[in-house]
């Protein structure tokens, strides 16, 4: 059975909380982990239990998208087939963003809909489907599809993203602007142990810089497509940057003395994220950014601003 991970965030999940929040269910769960598919009437036998109890659980697992089932013909009538959606399940808390408030403006943007960009092989462009253009050649982030992209990578140089500035529209101030996007290092094939310094600017600005630890291809991404190759990169780390008053943070750490003010966000009409390696970097181990489709995170760039 293909490896398939499921990492959520409890507080974005309930209904995943709920199907594990059972002996009976977890039993369940661990019959059918090896990738068994069986009916109703085996797990109760094997379990030991009612297959009305069977039944009843199994629709809660079902309900979590925690298992899947499948009605198929038998000798009398039809019979009900169940097999695990995971193998494994991982439960955390999440660096990202508080839940967006009368008081935040969200805006989400996919990874492929840079304004500018210059960046240096090795370098590719993938969507969900299939790779965008040529591989390792730099003109290829021109390409109209790129909009569609899940997965971009590069050595060095940037991408850069021009957000619009919904205050201005809204007539509110902001106290703090957030970006969420999940990153890794990049090297050809993989490398759990190749950092890279990853810089963060917000209209010219430099933020601060996040070392990557590096490029990860132990398992396979919870959201990466199947015909990715296993010897690529798979997922990355969810990273936080936020800018408020009192300076700037990655995942609640301070980075820098760079306040909102600095930024002067009221007098543009758009927010520009731009991020990449830069040529001088002490680290420079390229960049993998992961969009929608690809990686443990199935979610665009997103900004967030605090009024």
């Amino acid at each position: 059975m293909t490896s398939k991970v499921l990492v959520i965030d409890p507080s974005e999940r309930p209904e995943v909380i709920k199907g594990l929040a059972s002996e009976i269910r977890i039993s369940i769960l661990k019959l059918l982990r090896g990738g068994e598919e069986r009916n109703v009437n085996q797990i109760a036998d094997l379990l030991g239990l009612p297959q009305s109890t069977v039944s009843s659980n199994l629709q809660i697992l079902e309900d979590a998208g925690l298992v899947t089932t499948e009605s198929r013909k038998a000798r009398k009538g039809s019979q009900k087939v169940c097999r695990t959606a995971f193998t494994e399940i991982l439960v955390g808390f999440r660096n990202g963003l508080p839940d967006a408030d009368d008081g935040t403006i969200e805006v989400a943007m996919p990874i492929g809909l840079y304004t500018s960009c210059e960046v240096s092989g090795p370098c590719g462009l993938c969507s969900a489907e299939g790779v965008i253009g040529l591989l390792d050649v730099p003109d290829t982030f021109l390409e109209p599809d790129r909009m569609k992209a899940g997965l971009l990578w590069f050595t060095r140089g940037y991408v850069e993203y021009q957000f619009p500035n919904n205050t201005k529209l809204n007539r509110t101030k902001p106290v703090a602007l957030e970006f969420s996007l999940e990153l890794s290092s990049e090297v050809p094939g993989t490398a759990a142990d190749w950092p890279s310094d990853i810089f963060v600017q917000v209209n010219g600005i430099d933020i601060g810089t996040w070392t990557s630890p590096g490029d990860f291809g132990d398992k396979r991404g919870v959201y990466t497509p199947d015909w990715w190759k296993l010897a690529g990169s798979q997922y990355g780390k969810l990273k936080n940057w936020r800018i408020n008053g009192k300076g700037s943070f990655i995942d609640g750490k301070k980075i820098s003395d760079v306040t909102l003010d600095d930024l002067r966000v009221d007098q543009h009409r758009s927010i520009r994220l731009r991020i990449g390696v830069k040529d001088d970097a002490e680290h420079p181990g390229g960049i993998n950014i992961f969009g929608r489709g690809f990686g443990n995170y199935d979610q665009d760039i997103v900004l967030r601003i605090a009024t």
